[in-house]
């Protein structure tokens, strides 16, 4: 017969043989207790069958590269423990990682803290992105349904842009390299834009895009890059480094174009708003010119009768200015008038002289100038006789100076 044991003895027991097993066990935290003061943390690792009590001790838990999280699918390796005061059984933690999706997710932690601390996530690195691109390069599988997705956004929002597709593979081991590839010949397109996108998938189906080289290629791209990569709770690297992320790939497409029918409506805004302006600065100046006018038409009146005035008072200065400063000129003027009346022929014609003229309206001033049977015209004061030359006598030329005159006229 087996000797009987004591409660204490046979939890030694239990405990010396169980510590003796060392695992690692695959599991969820889904309990949690991390307590200020305690000499260790307390947590339950659990699987669709069973739940597991497991303790760390803080001399472990400051070797973590993680923080320990509800939720968290862990590889924890110790060994079996019971603790006799309660008679309960512990695993004992004595190294503990991310197992499968948690440790990709670890490894991209570390690598988005290189990155920022490298400055690749600064906002004041990114770039703005055209307003209106006429260009748009679009990275990503040729035989995705993102494709498809993008391409019909943009032809909606903004056909007036072309789309230069760079088809990629956009996922498995070669993939980084093929989407830097792209990037190279995106920006040696006539692109203004990159739009780098992919459609949903597992975490492990978006590794390519946590790639390190890829994201120093999107950081140093010469365009703009704006990504939509799987489903909108997804955050990649190229996410982080991109100038704009968008959760999906329809919405990076949504954010490099403008919506028509927004545009139209933005210019519709733009019209009405340029012609109230307009209205309203031309009825200021109308407003203005018609003060003006009545101004003008108050001011002129006055301004001439002032200047009419004046005009009359000047006028009447240079009249009597003008009749005292003529005076002398004016007796001049009449004692050369009446010697030039006495000297003209009009008078002399006047006290019974006439003037003859040949046919040519020459002055017959002697009997040599003319002929017998000539024909002239003689002038006298009330009109002119045809005259035909008969007879010629040469007569004596008197002194003018010694001459006396008859007091009355002979014809």
């Amino acid at each position: 017969m087996t000797q009987s044991l004591s409660v204490s003895q046979a939890l030694a027991l239990a405990k010396g043989s169980l510590e003796q097993i060392n695992v690692t066990i695959i599991g969820e935290i889904s309990e949690l207790s991390d307590k200020p003061g305690y000499k260790a943390v307390y947590f339950t690792l659990s699987d669709s069958d069973a739940a597991l009590s497991c303790l760390m001790w803080r001399n472990v838990q400051r070797q973590l590269d993680v923080e320990l999280r509800r939720g968290m699918l862990v590889e924890a390796s110790g060994a079996f423990t019971v603790y006799a005061a309660k008679g309960r059984m512990n695993f004992d933690v004595k190294k503990l990682r991310l197992a499968g999706e948690g440790e990709l997710r670890l490894k991209v932690a570390r690598l988005a803290k290189k990155l920022e601390a490298q400055g690749l996530m600064d906002p004041a690195r990114k770039r703005p992105l055209p307003p209106y691109p006429t260009s748009i390069a679009l990275i990503t599988s040729p035989r995705g349904k993102a494709i498809h997705d993008v391409i019909r956004t943009l032809r909606r929002r903004y056909p007036l842009a072309e789309v230069l597709v760079v088809g990629v593979p956009v996922e498995g081991a070669t993939a980084p390299k093929q989407l830097i590839e792209g990037l190279r010949v995106a920006q040696d397109s006539s692109a203004e834009v990159i739009l780098l996108v992919r459609g949903g998938g597992s975490y492990e189906d978006l590794m390519p895009f946590n790639d390190e080289e890829l994201a120093q290629a999107i950081a140093a791209s010469a365009l703009p890059v704006v990504t939509g990569i799987g489903h909108e709770p997804d955050n990649s690297i190229a996410d982080m480094v991109a100038d704009l992320r968008a959760s999906t790939p329809t919405a990076a497409a949504e954010r490099v174009v403008p919506d028509k029918s927004e545009l139209a409506a933005s210019l519709a805004r733009m019209e009405a708003s340029f012609t109230r302006s307009l209205t309203a600065m031309f009825e200021t100046h109308a407003l203005r010119l018609d003060g003006a006018a009545q101004r003008l038409q108050q001011a002129f009146p006055l301004k001439f009768e002032r200047d009419r005035q004046r005009i009359a008072s000047l006028a009447s200065r240079l009249a009597t200015l003008g009749s005292k400063s003529l005076a002398p000129f004016t007796a001049f003027v009449e004692l050369n008038a009446a010697r030039l009346h006495d000297l003209s022929p009009l008078s002399a014609l006047a006290r019974g002289y006439s003037i003859s003229y040949d046919q040519d309206g020459h002055v017959v001033s002697s009997v040599d100038a003319v002929k017998s049977d000539q024909q002239l015209s003689v002038r006298l004061v009330d009109g002119s006789l045809a005259c035909t030359i008969k007879e010629k006598r040469h007569e004596k030329t008197l002194d003018i100076s010694q001459a006396t005159y008859p007091e009355e006229n002979h014809v």
